[in-house]
């Protein structure tokens, strides 16, 4: 019995691993990049550890680097990661259908290693079926883990990195631009990531501080789901 429980262990493990491997492989040159980026922003690498290990968000971790560059005030940053981790509740939400009847601890310590990457894959076996917690708990922290390493590791190498060198100081616009080119499912997309860009800017020309980019982000989400409302009834 004991053999049979450690071979389904080991199996689970394995499976849970190999899922998450893809995900790895895309984390390391991104937390690297995040790492190289925060050391070059003046924060250390135990300070990088720490955002890594309490926060697990690679676009909130390279939002809050990025408005640190810029000067941007503490609580600035805390509501603009705060509104982009927003969409977590969501993943969540959605996991939890696969996850009914299952103790809180064990939901607790599943739901901090939830990312875009792990739910879709996740999702993706789950509907398949043959999936179950335990590996998807695997992918989740397998794949944290890689992300806590890659960024402390950027951190460290960053001190070597001169500030520009290989095009790491365009990571973090280059990445974003590669989230909001996969979000353009439509012309309601379109316009309302055209609606952003026009709202920020003209939010930052005329109204002093840093509260453009939650101002223009909320007031083109808003917008963007009343015709997204709008469209659906002329269905």
């Amino acid at each position: 019995m004991k053999q049979k429980e450690s071979h389904w262990r080991a199996e689970t493990l394995r499976q849970g691993a190999s899922a998450a491997w893809p995900i790895c492989l895309g984390y390391i040159p991104v937390g690297l990049a995040l790492g190289v980026l925060a050391q070059q922003a003046g924060l250390s690498w135990w300070a990088v550890a720490m955002m890594s290990v309490l926060v697990f968000a690679g676009s909130a971790q390279f939002i809050c680097v990025a408005m640190i560059t810029t000067s941007a005030s503490v609580p600035a940053i805390i509501f603009t990661t705060l509104i982009v981790n927003l969409r977590h509740t969501l993943m969540s939400s959605a996991l939890a259908i696969y996850l009914s009847g299952i103790s809180r601890g064990f939901l607790a310590v599943f739901s901090y290693g939830i990312t875009d990457e792990s739910f879709a894959v996740n999702m993706s076996k789950f509907r398949e079926g043959q999936w179950n917690r335990w590996q998807a708990l695997t992918v989740n922290h397998v794949a944290n883990t890689v992300w806590i390493v890659a960024t402390i590791t950027g951190t460290l190498v960053g001190q070597l990195v001169p500030k520009g060198a290989f095009g790491i100081d365009y990571a973090l616009t280059g990445m974003f631009i590669c989230l909001l080119v996969f979000q353009l499912h439509g012309r309601i997309y379109i316009l309302t990531g055209l609606l952003a860009a026009l709202i920020s800017t003209v939010w930052y020309l005329l109204i002093p501080g840093d509260s453009y980019i939650v101002g223009a982000s909320i007031s083109a989400a808003t917008v963007g789901y009343a015709l997204k409302r709008h469209d659906r009834r002329d269905k």
